[in-house]
């Protein structure tokens, strides 16, 4: 098998493109449901947002949601302990909630009704958001770590690779220790295999897109 590789290009032409494929992926009336994949410190939150940004500036309907937004409460969560990577790849995240309130109502013959948000982690409570209504060919992103190899219901799925030595670098000094727990998710169910579209941001300036 050869080696994969690599365009390199702009974090601005990188989020032109994915706009781009995303355009070209949707099929009105319906959704397209995109994963950006990555730990903290990929930053694929700040990725989703400037392709949603592009989105809606050519006037494609877009909606978004982060998944440190569909965390369980504290007392589930941090049963064992603040630090446990295997309660992080298992049990920080409620994906079946964000399954059943956003992907779910976005997907083929759904209601297009959606929650924004679930939890606020500083409050420990719901959030208490006020669902919203999809338009037709709304493009949903979704970011956060360990989006991919969980079974949930994507269209389009973006992985942002970043190396151990670059996210412990990139993270915050509270959250190193979910590092391992990432890229072990990662390493054991070959996101960068599983991904549509793999973007390479060892350094968060110059990413580089595969093409091959």
């Amino acid at each position: 098998m050869s080696a994969p590789t690599y365009r390199p290009l702009s974090t601005a032409a990188l989020a032109d493109e994915l706009a781009a494929r995303c355009r070209a992926a949707r099929t009105v009336p319906d959704a397209l449901r995109v994963a950006v994949d990555g730990a903290d410190g990929a930053q694929p939150g700040v990725l989703a947002d400037a392709v949603a940004e592009r989105l809606r500036a050519e006037g494609t309907p877009c909606a978004r949601v982060s998944l440190a937004d569909w965390l369980r409460p504290a007392s589930l969560r941090l049963e064992h302990g603040r630090a446990d990577e295997e309660s992080y790849r298992s049990g920080w995240f409620d994906l079946a909630a964000l399954e059943r309130e956003v992907l779910g109502p976005l997907g083929p013959g759904g209601s297009g009704r959606w929650l924004p948000t679930l939890w606020d982690a500083e409050r420990d409570r719901a959030t208490r958001a006020e669902r919203r209504t999809a338009a037709p060919g709304t493009v949903l992103l979704v970011d956060g770590p360990l989006l991919l190899g969980r079974g949930l219901p994507f269209e389009l799925t973006v992985h942002v690779h970043v190396s151990e030595a670059a996210l412990l670098r990139r993270t915050p000094e509270g959250l190193r220790w979910t590092v391992p727990a990432v890229l072990g998710h990662e390493e054991e169910v070959g996101t960068d295999e599983l991904a549509d579209v793999l973007v390479r941001a060892e350094h968060a300036d110059r990413p580089a897109l595969r093409t091959g």
